[in-house]
């Protein structure tokens, strides 16, 4: 069953989406959550912008690259990189380790995760 976490700066879960079989691929889920649909209808950052030094930006979620590029979500290049584009996924990936360190503390505190359950699809939305 596939668990599609948002997760802060911070490392703290914002937004969580989980039902979907594991067969489904990631894209598909992300496109039919309700957390698309917000950040599409601009209700999730509305209109909030961050100062990096002397350039305001808009608030911007980092995806892999399964998941489709839209102005609102980073993705690494793909394909045959030139020395910007290898720097920009560098950095991006350094930032996106916030991510994979939440998901690492969630499964050492929730070792159930690991595990095969017994209960119905049905109930593990609900545990979760």
């Amino acid at each position: 069953m596939v668990l599609q976490a948002l997760v802060d700066h911070k490392g703290r879960f914002t937004n969580i989406n989980v039902g979907w079989p594991g067969k489904v691929h990631d894209a598909r889920v992300f496109r039919n959550s309700g957390l698309f649909r917000w950040l599409q209808e601009g209700i999730y950052f509305p209109d909030q912008k961050i100062t990096v030094g002397d350039v305001e930006m808009p608030i911007v979620i980092l995806g892999d690259p399964a998941y489709p590029l839209i102005p609102w979500l980073m993705k690494p290049y793909t394909g045959a990189l030139d020395s910007d584009k290898e720097l920009f996924n560098y950095r991006l990936s350094k930032c996106r380790m916030v991510v994979e360190c939440a998901f690492g503390r969630l499964k050492g505190g929730w070792r159930s995760l690991l595990t095969h359950s017994d209960l119905s699809e049905t109930n593990i939305p609900i545990v979760i």
